[in-house]
């Protein structure tokens, strides 16, 4: 590669993960650091007044919109799987949810690696180290990192009754579900500071920008980790219609669940058949790559409301102008305001295994089928599915979208639909209560009609979605089908690192920002000898 720039280290994807690494990376003014983002800056409006969410989320330029295959419990759907194509990449567009799951989950990833650094004990001050809470800093929280948590500013008084609603029925109310309990209904704490969105580009990319040593390319999407041997040395990748490449002495891919294992497939390391089946000649066999892939599914409970109170017809001129000039508002909403962690009559252990958002408007297919009336919505999901997909190469084109194959509801012994049904139940039973008699109007979906286990699970297969969380497919551990040991490093490659949600063994009982943050800090310290 004579001529091509050499780095230090080269990041592959400026999302979660790859914000924080060129950040902690770069801390060494004598350490080069390129990283590379498939999609634009973060300059858009919308993705810095947090209810604008539901702008970002059809606009193709900073989507990636993928598609998964049709899938065979779904009715043979093809589910919409959106994912940040940005700086900052899916935390530039998501709800802005701060959970970090249960402690037991952290240990299931010390005892699945073989390495207690990735126990409960060891990471929870890597939380808190990452953390800058605006309630301050105590033996859960830390109130000095980067990453800005707080309180919503405005939340609908939907979001309110939501809350008494799941105490009334039985569960308890917490206002903290990062603190020494997960379990109860409460309004979510939201990576925004001042109001408005912090996401990773805001919070790790934007302090480092600056350094002479930090090189951003924007709009450069990697086809291919370039090997010499068993060693990692560089990246070729596309910048505004030009071939490039650059040298690394490491190079660490943190494209996410979906991009990080197929930019591996693309440079010929994977299963060997299904490379040699899109005319790739294995470099590295490696059966893992691309295994394991995990999601939350989620279901919705939709009613209307008797009060034109919810979120579905309002003025986005006027709320625009009140966020502008106050940060305030519904413009500072995070819209999935409140929600609850319950253990159901089916799980196995004392954590959670049931998860609800609320959002006080009607979202049809991610809201972007418009509802006629107001209302609110109930997404509930299955914390720990059983099922395991897979991702895989469409063709060998590097700008084709892979093939997702979620498999939803695809375990054998019928769990998944079994808790899908449960959550379904669980979310009816929330709104019969008494704090939504008020607002109460009919039910939207399921509908009156659908009732039984039997009419629910057929509801699930035509209308269940993705919580967009996927992770698991380039999976720590020290077996056979493992991608990365529990330092990150590719199994069998030197130079060669995986920093994202894919090398997550399972699921966090919670949304997977967070995590996905603490693993990138870890990662970080595991490079520099922290």
């Amino acid at each position: 590669m004579s001529g091509a720039p050499t780095y230090d280290y080269v990041i592959v994807g400026a999302g979660s993960a790859g914000c924080v690494l060129a950040n902690r990376l770069s801390t060494n003014p004598a350490q080069r650091v390129l990283l590379l983002e498939a999609g634009g800056r973060d300059w858009q409006p919308f993705v810095h007044m947090p209810a604008g969410l539901a702008r970002l989320a059809t606009n193709r330029r900073l989507n990636w919109n993928y598609l998964t295959e049709p899938e065979p419990q779904l009715d043979g759907r093809r589910l919409w799987w959106p994912r940040g194509r940005l700086l900052g990449g899916s935390s530039s567009i998501n709800a802005m949810i701060y959970t970090r799951g249960a402690p037991a989950d952290y240990d299931d990833w010390a005892a699945a690696s073989g390495d207690p650094r990735w126990a409960w004990a060891n990471v929870l001050p890597v939380f808190r180290r990452s953390e800058a809470n605006a309630r301050g800093a105590d033996a859960w929280h830390g109130a000095d990192g980067p990453l800005a948590v707080a309180d919503l500013r405005h939340h609908n008084e939907l979001s309110a009754a939501f809350v008494d609603a799941g105490v009334a029925a039985g569960f308890a109310r917490n206002a903290d579900f990062n603190g020494a309990t997960q379990e109860g209904f409460g309004l979510y704490q939201v990576t925004q500071r001042n109001g408005a969105r912090c996401s990773s580009a805001v919070a790790y990319l934007d302090p480092a920008h600056t350094r002479a040593n930090l090189t951003v390319h924007t709009h450069a999407q990697a086809t291919r980790v370039l090997l010499d041997g068993t060693r990692a040395v560089g990246i070729e990748y596309r910048r505004r219609g030009r071939r490039e490449r650059a040298e690394a002495g490491c190079v660490i891919l943190a494209g996410g669940a979906i991009n990080s294992p197929q930019l591996l497939l693309l440079s010929g390391i994977g299963p060997a058949e299904h490379l040699r089946a899109h005319g790739i000649a294995p470099a590295h066999a490696l059966p893992g790559v691309g295994a394991n892939l995990q999601d939350h599914l989620d279901i919705c409970t939709l009613a209307h409301s008797t009060r034109p109170i919810t979120y579905d017809r309002i003025n986005e001129v006027a709320v625009a102008l009140r966020f502008l000039l106050r940060r305030d508002g519904i413009g500072s909403s995070n819209i999935a305001e409140a929600g609850g962690f319950v253990r159901s009559r089916h799980a196995p252990d004392a954590r959670c295994d049931i998860q609800f958002h609320f959002v006080p408007a009607l979202l049809d297919d991610h809201g972007r089928h418009r509802l006629d009336g107001c209302g609110y919505t109930v997404h509930a999901c299955v914390l720990r599915p059983k099922s395991r997909g897979t991702i895989g190469l469409r063709s060998a084109d590097p700008l084709a979208a892979p093939a997702i194959h979620a498999n939803y509801l695809g375990d054998a012994e019928g769990h998944d639909l079994a808790m899908m049904v449960e959550a379904a139940r669980l979310s009816r039973e929330v709104l019969a209560q008494a704090p939504f008699a008020p607002y109460r109007g009919a039910e939207v979906f399921p509908g009156a009609d659908v009732q039984g286990d039997a009419a629910l699970a057929a509801f699930i297969r035509r209308k269940a979605e993705t919580i967009y969380h996927p992770v698991g497919t380039c999976r720590m551990g020290h077996d056979a089908m493992a991608v990365v040991d529990s330092e990150l490093r590719v199994r069998g490659l030197d130079g060669l690192r995986v920093v994202d949600a894919s090398v997550m063994p399972t699921l966090v009982g919670g949304n997977t920002n967070a995590p996905t943050i603490m693993i990138a800090e870890r990662a970080a310290e595991l490079m520099l000898g922290a």
